[in-house]
């Protein structure tokens, strides 16, 4: 089939759910993917802060194969290797106690907010809890979820959505000790909002949140979907901060391509919350996912892959710096480590995603005005200079 019968065959059969770009992507190779038609394109969008290896890297793939050929899945009613593997490496690398593995970013979410609610039932007895979550979140798209998502275009065609949910401003802290109440139970927010506009929180705001956290046995939990694993030069985010959650959730660069998430408790967490016969999963955990996550853990310990992001990230601030001091259409960059924004005026960031697609480099957006790039750690200064280079075209 031609591509255009691709994209047609696509329409037919799939619900239209996304608003897709006119390419069939057919084929990676390091951070390039190839499209049915062979033109390559530069990848600074990494399926969405997914692929931080790229594509086929060395021992990745082999992994994986070797897997298939031993076990696919077995259910959580037996233990499986590559789930013992794969919970000790992440416990290990967030310093946290428990994980339960899920099969994506917002089940990981879901599990939070159960372990949270269970945590304040078996403290007071009682249910009734309410949980605090940050205005321009994006935590999921399924009914939990989006009960705490704070953007109301996302939230509004599904109401009423799950109840005792209330909202402050991010970076805000007083605006979070007003919506706080006897009955909150648990704090969710992003230590770097992604789908809001890439806003990295301030250092001051997480340290007061934990001890407000503290103080009231409030459990806090990270959402470090898109900004964990690796994307900020530390495994996770809030390490750069020093502020420890309570229950951190993760994915997308977890298993790096395989569908896989989890969400991960401290002692105080686990030892006080769910039990068995609270929750649960058929898929997650399955000897598959967590061989891509086992292995991807690997791949960071003996690739020096934090360390890369460490020293490279200078040199793509001082890329996106250079221009955005040179386009008056760009109005700040902001960000951490691979995880950057540039800020441009309204109703233009469509156009350049558009226009860098056209000339083979993948961008996306966040926020309605943030050109957002989140590309493979595994880049280099000449792929730096080289998006660099495409995007001064875009913006002339």
């Amino acid at each position: 089939m031609t591509m255009n019968e691709q994209m047609i065959k696509t329409e037919e059969n799939i619900l239209h759910t996304y608003n897709r770009f006119p390419v069939v992507l057919e084929k990676g190779e390091g951070v390039f993917l190839y499209d049915s038609d062979g033109k390559k394109y530069l990848d600074f969008a990494a399926g969405i802060a997914v692929n931080a290896l790229g594509y086929h890297y060395p021992g990745y793939d082999e992994a994986l194969k070797e897997q298939v050929d031993k076990l696919l899945h077995v259910s959580n009613l037996y233990y499986n290797e590559t789930m013992a593997m794969a919970g000790e490496k992440l416990a290990e690398a967030s310093g946290m106690k428990k994980v339960f593995f899920t099969n994506s970013g917002a089940e990981a979410i879901e599990g939070a907010v159960k372990a949270a609610k269970k945590y304040a039932y078996i403290r007071d007895g009682h249910g009734d809890h309410q949980i605090l979550a940050m205005n321009h979140s994006f935590h999921g798209r399924t009914i939990g979820a989006l009960s705490i998502t704070g953007n109301e275009a996302y939230r509004s065609p599904f109401l009423p959505l799950m109840d005792g949910v209330r909202f402050a401003d991010f970076n805000d802290i007083e605006s979070v000790k007003k919506q706080i109440t006897d009955k909150t139970c648990a704090i969710f927010v992003e230590p770097i909002q992604g789908e809001g506009g890439v806003f990295p929180a301030e250092q001051e705001f997480l340290e007061e949140l934990r001890q407000i956290c503290d103080q009231r046995d409030i459990l806090l939990v990270f959402d470090e979907i898109q900004c964990g694993m690796g994307r900020t030069g530390n495994y996770f985010a809030w390490q750069a901060y020093g502020v420890k959650p309570d229950i951190m959730t993760c994915a997308k660069a977890l298993g790096c391509g395989v569908p896989v998430g989890a969400f991960v408790l401290n002692k105080k967490a686990a030892s006080a919350s769910l039990e068995p016969g609270d929750h649960g999963t058929t898929y997650g955990g399955n000897p598959l996912a967590c061989a891509a996550v086992s292995k991807v853990f690997d791949i960071f310990k003996e690739d020096g892959i934090l360390r890369h992001v460490q020293e490279l990230t200078l040199c793509l601030e001082e890329h996106l710096d250079a221009l955005a001091a040179k386009h008056t259409c760009i109005l700040e960059r902001r960000g951490m480590g691979f995880m950057q924004g540039l800020v441009l005026k309204d109703g233009s960031v469509g156009e350049v995603v558009k226009k860098a697609l056209e000339k083979g480099l993948l961008v996306i957006s966040a926020g309605g005005n943030v050109l957002r790039l989140v590309p493979p750690l595994i880049i280099t200064k000449e792929h730096i200079e080289q998006m660099a280079e495409i995007l001064d075209s875009c913006f002339e």
